[in-house]
């Protein structure tokens, strides 16, 4: 009986490594993927580097006026400045193993659904490494002498009590706004089950008391001008493993309001991806990688809601 002869869906015009097609559709869908179930890094301070182990963030402080005496000589007025070091965290790599049998066997594409995994897994891991160190930030003292710490809200009610949630976000907003920081690129950061909670308040979403958003598409858009992100990313419990940057006990936290230039991101190696056909396993090793570190700038950028001290 005479072998028959597959037609190869990854190779280009029947020649060539058996998965040059898929290469670039595995790359493309991890990348969609990524950028889909991220939230949080565009909302952070991000550099790049070609090289090294951290990067230096500059943290400068206000200028000081006070009346002039006549005849008294200018000689200037100091302005406090420091610096932040953000280091770069041990590569994180998500990858997946496919056995030509197996995939030949199969009934259904398997690789779309595996490059949608790996982007989403490495996308939750950074925005709960944000997530956290934004939570550090808002415990966080001064960066600069003189300068102001974050903030920390309790409420026993933030999570059961809407109206009570909401006015901590107004009181959120307040302490920001008391340490002069920017209205711009402020978030409100929530899990879906204080994000709905705010969506069944009618004030916070009636369009006569200045709410954005509707019951009937379970939508809250802003609250005391902050936008509202719907995240599962968010931490909820003691956290002992991962970088110790990360770390922290935060089994009461609700939400975090954060502006951007609370939390600085470092990159040295950005979201990739490879893929290898193994001939020795007979399948295709498939990865998504990026090398990243995360840490905080200004903590009084940053604003922690909470039940209760945790512990």
């Amino acid at each position: 009986m005479a072998a028959a002869t597959p037609s190869r869906l990854g190779q280009v015009n029947a020649a060539g490594a058996v998965d040059a097609i898929f290469l670039k559709v595995f790359s493309g869908e991890v990348l969609t993927s990524f950028h889909k179930n991220n939230v949080m890094l565009g909302n952070t301070m991000v550099r790049s580097i070609s090289s090294g182990k951290s990067a230096q963030f500059p943290v400068t402080g206000v200028a000081s006026a006070a009346y002039h005496t006549v005849g008294t000589e200018l000689t200037g007025s100091a302005i406090n400045h420091a610096e932040k070091t953000i280091n770069i965290d041990d590569l994180l790599i998500a990858d997946t193993f496919i056995s030509n049998i197996d995939e030949a066997m199969n009934h259904y594409d398997v690789r779309s659904i595996y490059s949608d995994e790996v982007g989403k897994v490495l996308a939750e891991t950074m925005d709960s490494n944000i997530a956290q160190v934004g939570c550090l930030a808002a415990r966080a003292s001064a960066t600069l002498t003189g300068g102001n710490g974050g903030s920390i809200l309790t409420a026993a009610t933030f999570n059961s009590d809407s109206a009570v949630l909401a006015g901590g976000i107004f009181d959120a907003a307040q302490a920001l706004d008391e340490k002069n920081v920017p209205d711009a690129d402020r978030f409100a950061y929530f899990a879906p089950s204080e994000y709905y909670l705010l969506a069944q308040n009618t004030t916070v979403i009636n369009q006569w008391y200045g709410g954005q958003g509707a019951i009937s598409e379970g939508t809250v858009l802003k609250v005391a001008g902050i936008p509202i992100v719907k995240t599962n990313s968010l931490p909820d419990a003691t956290v002992a493993t991962g970088p110790a940057a990360y770390q922290g006990l935060f089994n009461t936290t609700v939400g975090l309001v954060l502006h951007k230039s609370g939390v600085g991101t470092v990159k040295l190696m950005d979201l990739a991806t490879e893929s290898e056909y193994d001939i020795r396993r007979q399948g295709t090793l498939m990865l998504a990688k990026y090398a990243v570190g995360h840490g905080i700038l200004r903590p009084e950028c940053a604003v922690e809601l909470r039940t209760a001290a945790p512990a």
